[in-house]
């Protein structure tokens, strides 16, 4: 089975093909005009919008996810602007440490929305998986990309950004979200 995973970040795709293995699913990415705009006001919305997107451009079967790092001290912020909350990567870091700089209450969590379609563009299915964890006061780790070396999992010693692939495979908000959606393809397959 093919199916076009709705997004521009390669680093998504690969991370969704190493959490499915050897699943039978071919997750690919959208054919050339692929550019929705994410101006949704939840992580379900946004999920929808980049679904319906990557159908418009595709007319296959779509996953599409919306995910973002949500922190309590920051009444959930970043969440939905996870990936705009500054220009680079090392940036977003830097800010959200400052933001955090007199937090006592350092909780956060990973969460991940995703939205499949059929191939007639009609939503079938939608799941949310979140990881919860907590913001350290420092980067810790080379592996993963985002918010991974700043964030500890809860049950673990390490930050995302320490975990092996594999090992963040198992935990992430991503996996949880796609452990559904494989359950769910199962039963319509």
């Amino acid at each position: 089975m093919e199916i076009v995973f709705a997004t521009a970040n390669p680093h998504k795709l690969e991370e969704v093909r190493e959490i499915c293995g050897d699943c039978g699913i071919d997750f690919i990415l959208p054919n050339e005009g692929f550019n929705p705009i994410e101006n949704g006001e939840s992580f379900e919305e946004n999920s929808l919008i980049k679904a319906q997107e990557a159908y418009r451009v595709s007319k296959k079967y779509v996953l599409a996810d919306d995910s973002g790092l949500c922190v309590n001290a920051l009444d959930g912020a970043p969440g939905l602007y996870s990936a705009r909350y500054a220009g680079s990567q090392d940036e977003k870091i830097k800010r959200l440490l400052n933001e955090l700089e007199l937090a006592n209450d350092r909780s956060a969590k990973f969460v991940c929305c995703m939205t499949l379609l059929n191939d007639e563009g009609e939503k079938i299915f939608e799941t949310t998986g979140i990881c919860k964890g907590k913001i350290i006061k420092e980067r810790h780790g080379v592996n993963g990309f985002g918010y991974d070396p700043v964030f500890v999992p809860d049950g673990c010693s390490k930050t995302m950004a320490e975990l092996s692939p594999d090992e963040k495979n198992q935990i992430s908000h991503r996996a949880n979200a796609l452990k559904n959606i494989l359950n769910f393809i199962k039963t319509i397959s």
